[in-house]
């Protein structure tokens, strides 16, 4: 038999028999418990990037990414990480007056119920993963059950298990109720995301459209002229290229970028998000890892010069 036949033989087994779902999560349990973490970044790397991954002398900025998820961990990123304790860190580096309004918190998803929440629009997230976030514009019409159960299933979940990004290995799981940012004509804001190298802002991704079958991402230097690379994922089946149309800058584009130095300070690279309300600014989180460092910069050569830009000699940050 051809190996092509057989091939297809094994990929239909594994996608379409019980017995290839039982060989999928044997697959994902072992990976996500018991492999160690360079087994699986390595693996996860290869597989995204077609490419191994050099870890013993990292040049890109995906392979650096990388390397600082298994060799850069202090306790600071966990609490950078974490959307709750994140709040002290802000608080103490550029002051109170950047956090979107906390409006409740707890650890007992039970606790979602109408009494508890507030009379304005707010968002339902929780502080130890990606996702998990609901927005309310009526509180009305959540369906607390169903609601209830969902971060029931989210605080189960250890975020750090399949990417091995330790920042969130040790964040006490809990539920974090904020205020809605809307804009004085009732959008939702948009949200810029600064990449800084060794404290210091190099470019800012803007999601243009998120959610949708038109949703691109532009790339700007600080200066807001365009970037010459692309940095992509894929979203409802399309990558999110960039837009052949410009976004004009955020009104608090000066001020965003020298508070995002003052907050990377101790960091090799990490990315600082805001949103930008109708000129005030609002900071939303702190990312150690874009893309867990698994997703292509075209053209290529841009990925090593932006890697040129990360010095990972981090010991006395």
């Amino acid at each position: 038999m051809s190996s092509i036949f057989m091939n297809s033989i094994f990929k239909y087994i594994y996608h379409n028999t019980v017995l290839g779902k039982v060989l999928i999560y044997i697959y994902h349990e072992s990976k996500n418990k018991i492999w160690p973490d360079k087994w699986v970044i390595k693996h996860n790397y290869r597989r995204a990037m077609r490419r191994k991954l050099d870890l013993k002398n990292p040049k890109s900025l995906n392979e650096k990414i990388n390397w600082l998820k298994l060799y850069d961990r202090r306790p600071i990123h966990t609490i950078c990480a974490d959307k709750y304790k994140v709040r002290e860190y802000i608080t103490k580096k550029i002051g109170d007056k950047y956090l979107v309004p906390l409006l409740f918190e707890t650890k007992n998803p039970e606790k979602l119920l109408s009494n508890y929440l507030p009379e304005h629009p707010f968002v339902i997230k929780t502080n130890h993963d990606s996702g998990g976030v609901i927005i309310v514009y009526d509180k009305k019409e959540l369906d607390y059950g169903k609601t209830q159960e969902f971060y029931k299933k989210r605080l189960k979940n250890n975020y750090y298990n399949s990417l091995k990004e330790w920042q969130y290995k040790n964040i006490e799981p809990r539920i974090i109720i904020e205020k809605l940012l809307l804009t004085n004509d009732g959008n939702i804001p948009m949200d810029y995301k600064v990449h800084c190298f060794n404290g210091e802002a190099h470019m800012i991704q803007v999601d243009i459209g998120r959610d949708t079958q038109n949703h691109y991402r532009n790339w700007y230097y600080p200066d807001w002229s365009r970037c010459p690379f692309k940095w992509t994922v894929i979203k409802k089946g399309k990558p999110t290229d960039p837009a052949k149309f410009d976004v004009n800058p955020p009104k608090s584009l000066t001020k965003m970028l020298k508070l995002s130095n003052i907050l990377a300070e101790p960091f090799a690279y990490v990315r600082i998000d805001w949103y930008d309300v109708d000129g005030k600014l609002y900071f939303g989180e702190i990312t150690f890892h874009h893309d867990s460092g698994c997703r292509p910069i075209e053209p290529e050569k841009w990925d090593y010069l932006l890697g040129d830009l990360v010095d990972l000699n981090i010991e006395s940050k």
